[in-house]
């Protein structure tokens, strides 16, 4: 098509973020995140050309977990941010940016990740699939951004047969015996029109987050914005908990989700998920704690919207029967939903739902959501605690899903001031009211960020690459 581009040159920035609160991942504990920007420029067959821009935080602890030390995990990966622009830079392909996207993924990503782990020696654990597709992230969002202000349009009014070259048939196959077929379809046959504008916003309970006063031990920030969880309830007007857990301690999990609850209860809060990172070895653990919960605690239970990702990432690796899990309360894969292929294994093993994150890639997520859509599965939008840019692809893909409730946005938590210069020119983003976040500021072609209205300085380029 015409309109079909491709990349001519790369920038990369480094965004270094600290939290005003510990967040606790399973076991280890976020304190600071580096976000990777990038800007894609791209050409289309008649030599126009645009720029695009992508972010995504560069979350350690979540992406690779590990007893190596952070230093050594955050440096791979800001090693494989720079090869990635170069790679990028240099792809000589042109297409839609779902195409492009799906071809890099598929062909290059690999060999890049490949290269990176022999770089650090044959001794050296490697870095996960998970941690490339997080880096990669960043320019494929960008790749999308820069197609939508190419075309001037909202990039989700481009997942069609009038921009695109192939249908979803090209990148997906149906499970067996399913009777669906993908022929004929393209992604926008799956999203939303209109999408929301406002969104039930989810609030996350950290596991070193602070319940009552009882926790308090005078070294918190004084920074005005609260510490208790009853207070962010009120200010926020909060009514949906997300609650992470241990997975390896039945007692703390199972108290934790009771005194979650009652203070939810007690203040207005509607629905609760509990959050296992990926710690539990065995469906038994999470059937115990739910049907505990049920005889002494049936409120709190009721209050469980869907239980996310208990058992290892490595699907393919853990192939955990988990029906007995689903047939309690919805459960969704979250960082083993890489891609379609994994979901549909996730399906025969008894997931019910996915989550998806723009983390991921773009890409990657939208031919996810495709897949579990067309096979009766639903979907829920998972934070990366996005802050400044990232949060606008995260919070439109919520609102193009048709989540089951709502979006996961906790960025405003634990590092709200990051966000400053965003939250000028989209205020319902970085604030949840009412318990909301208000994307109607958000306009315009691409991902609508109106970049040039927000008075952000950044930092000296870390790369930049042209062909």
């Amino acid at each position: 098509m015409q309109t079909d581009i491709r990349t001519d040159s790369v920038d990369l920035y480094f965004i270094p973020v600290e939290t005003r609160i510990p967040l606790k991942f399973g076991p280890e504990t976020l304190t600071s995140v580096i976000c990777a920007r990038a800007a894609v420029t791209v050409s289309d067959r008649q030599g126009r050309r645009a720029q695009g821009w992508g972010e995504t935080p560069l979350s350690v602890q979540w992406v690779w977990p590990s007893a190596l030390s952070y230093q050594e995990r955050c440096d791979a990966m800001r090693r494989f941010c720079m090869m990635l622009a170069q790679a990028w830079a240099g792809f000589p392909e042109a297409g839609h940016p779902m195409e492009l996207g799906h071809r890099f993924i598929e062909s290059v990503l690999g060999d890049l990740l490949d290269e990176l782990n022999a770089e650090r020696g044959a001794g050296a654990e490697p870095m996960p699939w998970l941690a490339a597709l997080v880096c990669c992230s960043a320019f494929d969002l960008a790749l999308h951004d820069a197609f939508g202000c190419l075309v001037e349009r909202d990039v989700y009014t481009t997942y069609n047969a009038e921009f695109m070259n192939a249908d979803l048939s090209h990148y997906l196959e149906p499970a067996d015996g399913s009777g669906v077929s993908f022929a004929g379809r393209y992604p926008g046959d799956f999203l939303t029109f209109p999408p929301a504008r406002r969104l039930r916003a989810w609030h996350l309970v950290g596991g070193k987050d602070l319940l009552d006063v009882s926790e308090l031990t005078g070294d918190e920030p004084d920074d005005g914005y609260p510490v208790l969880l009853a207070d962010w309830i009120r200010r926020d007007g909060l009514t949906c908990l997300k609650v992470k857990l241990r997975g390896n301690d039945a007692t703390w999990d199972f108290d934790r989700l009771v005194k979650v609850g009652q203070i939810g209860l007690d203040h207005g809060v509607v629905w609760l998920t509990s959050d296992f990172n990926c710690t539990v070895t065995e469906p038994d653990y999470v059937n115990a704690i739910l049907d505990k919960l049920m005889r002494e605690h049936p409120r709190v239970y009721q209050m469980i919207l869907y239980v996310e990702q208990p058992f290892p990432y490595d699907l393919e690796a853990n192939q955990i029967d988990v029906h007995s899990v689903s047939a309690r309360k919805p459960l969704f894969m979250d960082e083993s939903a890489h891609d379609w292929r994994l979901v549909c294994l996730g399906r025969q093993l008894g997931w019910t739902g996915v989550a998806l994150k723009t983390c991921k890639t773009q890409t990657g997520a939208l031919l996810s959501l495709c897949w579990a859509k067309a096979h009766g599965m639903t979907l829920m939008v998972q934070d990366l605690t996005n802050p400044m840019l990232a949060q606008i692809p995260h919070c439109l893909l919520a609102a193009h899903a048709g989540t089951i409730m709502g979006v996961e946005t906790n960025a405003m938590q634990f590092y709200p001031a990051a966000s400053a210069p965003e939250e000028v020119v989209h205020p319902g983003l970085y604030r949840r009211r009412d318990g909301q976040v208000d994307l109607s500021s958000v306009t315009g072609p691409g991902f609508g960020y109106r970049l040039g209205e927000i008075a952000r300085r950044l930092p000296e380029k870390d790369a930049s690459f042209c062909k």
